[in-house]
Parts: C-alpha cells; sequence; structure tokens
C-alpha cells in the first residue's frame, strides 16, 4: 500500500481526535479510561483533569465511584509509572509490560544481594493480601527477612514482581488518602493472565494515539523490541510518513481530520498522555517549547491552543474563592484568551471549585 506523507500539524489534528480533545465525547469516565488504555495517575487529580478535557457531562464523582466499584484501578503499568485503567485493562496491560518491570528490578539488583525474588513475591503477597499496605509498612516487612538489603530497592523490587494497586480511598476526588497496596487480583477478584502478544495493544494505542511509528508505541509502552507485532499487522493497517520520512501506521477507518480543522482550547492535566507519548512530539508541541512543561520530576499543568502547547496554568483554591491563572507562552489573539476564559470557567466549574472563580493571565514561569 502506498505510502502517504502527513504534515506534523495534520497527525496533531488526527490525535487531537483521537484523544477527544477536538470535541468533547459523550462517553463514560469508564469508557474514556479503557478507550484511551489508562490514564497518567502519579497524583490524585491529572486523571479528574484529563477527563474534564474530554468529556461532556463529565463529573468527578462518576471517576471516584467507578474506583469504589473497582471498575478502574491505579497500577503500575506503562513507563514504570501509576496509571489508571479499567479493571479489565490492568488484567491485560500489567502482564505485557511485567518484562519492563522486571528489567528496572535489574537495575536495582546491587541493592538486593540474597534476596530470592521469588521469595520476595512470595511474602509481599501474603502481606498485602492479609491487609492492604502502606509502602512502608511493606518495606519494614521485608526488611525483617532482609536486614542488609537496600530499602530502596526492595521497595521497587516488590511493585515490579507483583501487580499491585492502590486501594481506595486513594484517589477519590477530594477525599482521597495515603498509599496502601494489595493484589490486583485481590482487590479486583480476578485471575492474573499470561503476558500476551502485544499486537491487540499495538492496535489500540493507534486508535487512541494514531498514526503512530513503532518508536512512538515504545515510548508511550517503555516497551522494547516490538516491531514484529508491526510486521504481523501491517496488512491490516495502513501506512504514512512525517516531515522526517518517518514511517507511521494507522487503521484504516481511523479518523484522520483535514489539518485545518478548528481545535478549541484545553487546559490538560499534569503529565498528560497526549504530551508523553510520541516519539517525536512535534505533533502537539513546537520546537521552541520543547520542555517547558515540565522541569526534573516536576510537570506543570497545561494548555492548548490551536492544538499545540500553548502555555501553563494554575489553579489556586481558598475559602474566598477560586483564582485560575493562565500564563501562555507567547502573544494570543483577543479570540484566543476568550476562548481560554471560557473554557478556564468550564474546566473550574466541571472540578467543583469554590466560588466565586476568577480567570486572568499572568507570565509564564522560567
Amino acid at each position: 500500500m502506498t505510502t502517504k506523507p502527513m504534515t506534523a500539524r495534520a497527525l496533531g489534528r488526527a490525535t487531537l481526535e483521537r484523544q477527544l480533545l477536538l470535541r468533547r465525547s459523550s462517553m463514560t469516565a469508564e469508557q474514556a479510561v479503557a478507550h484511551l488504555v489508562g490514564l497518567q495517575a502519579q497524583e490524585v487529580r491529572p486523571p479528574y483533569l484529563a477527563l474534564a478535557a474530554r468529556l461532556d457531562g463529565f463529573t468527578p464523582a462518576a471517576l471516584s465511584a467507578a474506583l469504589e466499584e473497582r471498575r478502574v484501578v491505579r497500577i503500575v503499568t506503562l513507563r514504570s509509572t501509576i496509571h489508571l485503567h479499567t479493571a479489565e485493562d490492568a488484567m491485560v496491560v500489567r502482564p505485557l509490560v511485567q518484562a519492563a518491570r522486571e528489567r528496572e528490578v535489574r537495575m536495582f539488583r546491587k541493592g538486593l544481594t540474597g534476596v530470592e525474588l521469588e521469595r520476595l513475591a512470595e511474602l509481599t503477597r501474603a502481606y498485602v493480601e492479609e491487609e492492604p499496605r502502606t509502602p512502608g509498612q511493606l518495606r519494614a516487612l521485608l526488611l525483617k527477612e532482609w536486614p542488609d538489603a537496600d530499602p530502596q530497592a526492595l521497595t521497587i523490587a516488590a511493585r515490579c514482581s507483583l501487580p499491585l494497586v492502590q486501594v481506595t480511598p486513594r484517589g477519590l476526588w477530594r477525599q482521597s488518602g495515603g498509599v496502601r497496596l494489595t493484589t490486583a487480583e485481590h482487590w479486583l477478584g480476578r485471575r492474573t493472565r499470561p503476558a500476551p502478544a502485544p499486537d491487540d495493544t499495538v492496535l489500540r494505542h493507534l486508535r487512541a494515539f494514531g498514526p503512530a511509528s513503532v518508536k512512538d508505541f515504545q515510548q508511550w509502552s517503555g516497551l522494547t523490541r516490538t516491531k514484529d507485532a508491526f510486521e504481523r499487522l501491517r496488512p491490516r493497517l495502513v501506512t504514512f510518513r512525517d516531515e522526517h520520512g518517518v514511517e507511521l501506521f494507522d487503521l484504516p477507518d481511523a479518523p484522520r481530520p483535514d489539518e485545518d480543522t478548528p481545535a478549541p482550547p484545553r487546559l490538560l492535566a499534569e503529565f498528560d498522555n497526549l504530551l508523553l507519548s510520541h516519539a517525536d512530539r512535534t505533533r502537539v508541541i513546537r520546537e521552541t517549547d520543547r520542555g517547558r512543561n515540565w522541569r526534573v520530576n516536576t510537570a506543570y499543568l497545561t494548555f492548548l491552543v490551536d492544538g499545540m502547547l500553548a502555555g501553563l496554568w494554575t489553579l489556586t483554591e481558598t475559602p474566598a474563592g477560586t483564582a485560575l491563572t493562565l500564563e501562555p507562552f507567547g502573544p494570543l489573539t483577543r479570540a484566543q484568551r476568550e476562548e481560554l476564559v471560557a473554557e478556564a470557567e468550564l474546566t473550574a466549574a466541571v472540578l467543583e471549585a469554590p466560588g466565586p472563580v476568577t480567570v486572568g493571565f499572568g507570565t509564564v514561569r522560567t
């Protein structure tokens, strides 16, 4: 099949459509989490912000209910980070990335001298299934067995050896508690599955992030050696080239809007997967703005204008009201500023920010 060229702007519009960011979707929170193959959830707030930007009629209570009813769960998966997944996906995606988690353990092997990993997994399972444990409690119990081991290495080995989930109230809107862990099997009442081939997840990644290259999929998933999966799927896919000649794969029936399709402003969460899931991120981030959405291990709240990363925002809540401050990277037209303020006010309302809400513009942090 002929490989066609696609501009960065056209790629951006295609990805925004699939990310539910060209127009808000009527999906439920659970359906959106499934469609997006998980949401970044290093902290409590990001999944709520991600869905506020993507869903029509979203309420934080809907996502909290899904967590309480164990229909969605917080678990270490993609790129060794906490993600919010549906219960079904937690039992698919975690086994898929298990090999990467085992490589992570090997990075800390120096601090695990004398630690038998099978025994570590066995003890960890027993401790957290007896009752959910905080990371500190689990580490203290494991140190009784291996007092000479490095505490951090033990903790990482435990979370990488088993699919540990963060139990509620962690993750609930405005009532979240500290991290307590148990196994996904125990919390969800589901059996662990063997590690699947990545083919189905490749297709789902294209549905949510495509068109995409092999390296894009690897950037998103944290997996390596996935080229064979794309080759197996090639007869079912169409291919394109980006402006640098990189081959991109896509589903034949996936939406690819015209590059001039209007893209409304959207306020995004910290570490939103839109900004993290491609090896070449120029479809949504200009080269001049690369790296401006985070510093060291701190990510900033960001916003999009015309489909591109365009600035940062903050939300400050006090008993007297809420201040939402927008910090653009560059000049905005009057129409863009008005649309951005309207989107900010909507976001504050969805997030149930205490009123009155004041939206203003500030100077971007350097």
